[in-house]
């Protein structure tokens, strides 16, 4: 969908806005909003979060406060923006009465602007790298954007009605874009489930769907094939001991394997540095090529991985290796498994930190088919897997476009790049 361009522009002498609809006003924030600075307590006034998806109830995860009046006053329809960049792109107009953090900007719009145009003027790209070019701070993330810089940003604003024509087209169009992005992750969300379901059901109950089955005499592992071994976990498996120093020089040059570098749920190793790259300083696991890597803490993340050469591993996870008659890349697919992660997820929370001990890992019980069919069996989700990754990309590569569509949107029609005065 292409828009036509205004028929007039002219040179609004301000970098971020270039040319402007030649009849579009050009002042100062402060002509436009006054600074809301009322000072209340979250006790009178229901606690708000400023996000990236606009001005919601407080979040879960956000820091709380008994102190007195330690929030500002956010009233309907006011203009909300996090100062810190490390907050970038957390502000929208809200639709509640509240209060927010002292470390919000809050402005109240005056009548010659429109909230729901505000709204996106202020949320886009353009702007926001406007707002915090004129913050200050020491640090990046500690870089912040006052009223008082703020005040004094250039902003290109039309007349009242074309504020109004503005916003009911972006809300339509990003409310489209929104509906297809959903979309997209539900089919990704499908796509995971999927692909958890091929894992857990080719290693617990192989290839076979006619296979005589046999229970296992484990509640959480069920029947089995019946030519299927069950093995408890410490005779086939090594769970590597013995720590090193990872300032060694010895070790220093070594791929070190942590947790955060493992994708959660897939197997798949996301990158590799030395521990001398990483300022590692305390004791780490040696692996060999081969060996399976497995994060012990919060096992329901199901971080695992193959390690593709010899390397370190954090002191939160476990090198395993198996022993003969076991094949590392299936013990891999194992421990991704419904079954095997609702186990570890069951033991680790025995402890205040969410972890499965080394005592409990060697008690579980694995099905352990021949090596022949091991291989065909890891070959077989391998393949599938792929298939799964693939179509994950697609998706969110999607996504992604829709995205960029979205934000180019709103930022061609809040500073006048297109002329929108027809399309709604």
């Amino acid at each position: 969908m292409s828009f036509p361009r205004y028929p007039v522009y002219k040179d609004s002498g301000v970098e971020w806005l270039g040319e402007l609809p030649g009849h579009w006003d050009l002042r100062r924030i402060g002509y436009f909003f006054t600074e809301r600075r009322e000072k209340v307590s979250d006790k009178d006034f229901p606690a708000l979060s400023v996000t990236k998806n606009g001005i919601v109830p407080q979040l879960d995860t956000a820091a709380k406060s008994d102190d007195g009046d330690n929030r500002k006053r956010v009233c309907k329809g006011d203009f909300v923006i996090n100062s810190r960049s490390d907050r970038k792109g957390s502000a929208g107009a809200s639709d509640l009465d509240g209060s927010v953090s002292l470390i919000c900007t809050v402005m109240q719009p005056q009548e010659k602007v429109h909230t729901p145009f505000v709204h996106h003027l202020l949320r886009s790209q353009p702007f926001q790298e406007e707002f915090y070019r004129n913050g200050k701070g020491i640090v990046a993330d500690l870089w912040s954007t006052n009223y008082s810089e703020m005040r004094n940003i250039m902003l290109g604003m039309p007349p009242i009605l074309e504020q109004t024509q503005i916003a009911v087209f972006l809300d339509r169009e990003t409310a489209k874009i929104d509906a297809l992005v959903a979309e997209q992750r539900r089919l990704m969300a499908l796509l995971k489930e999927k692909r958890q379901a091929v894992i857990s059901h080719a290693v617990t109950w192989g290839l076979n769907p006619d296979a005589p089955m046999k229970p296992s005499g484990i509640e959480w592992l069920g029947d089995v094939p019946e030519h299927w071994e069950v093995k408890r976990f410490q005779r086939c498996v090594y769970v590597a001991e013995g720590q090193v120093d990872p300032e060694n020089p010895t070790y220093s040059e070594m791929p070190l394997i942590a947790p955060n570098h493992v994708e959660s749920g897939t197997g798949r190793l996301l990158e590799l540095e030395s521990a001398s790259e990483q300022g590692a300083v305390s004791g780490k696991y040696l692996c060999k090529a081969g060996d399976v890597v497995y994060s012990k803490i919060r096992p329901a993340l199901r971080k695992v991985c193959i390690a593709p050469e010899d390397c370190l591993c954090s002191a939160d996870m476990y090198p395993l290796r198996a022993h003969s008659g076991l094949v590392n890349a299936f013990l891999l697919w194992s421990i991704l498994s419904e079954q095997f992660s609702a186990l570890a997820v069951l033991e680790s929370q025995r402890v205040a930190m969410p972890k499965i001990n080394r005592e409990s890992l060697k008690e579980v019980m694995l099905a352990v088919p021949p090596i022949a069919e091991q291989e065909a069996v890891t070959e077989y989700i391998e393949n599938e897997a792929a298939k799964f990754d693939t179509l994950t990309t697609e998706a969110q590569r999607a996504i992604d476009l829709l995205q960029e569509r979205r934000t180019a949107l709103i930022s061609a029609a809040v500073t006048g790049e297109i002329d929108l005065r027809g399309a709604v």
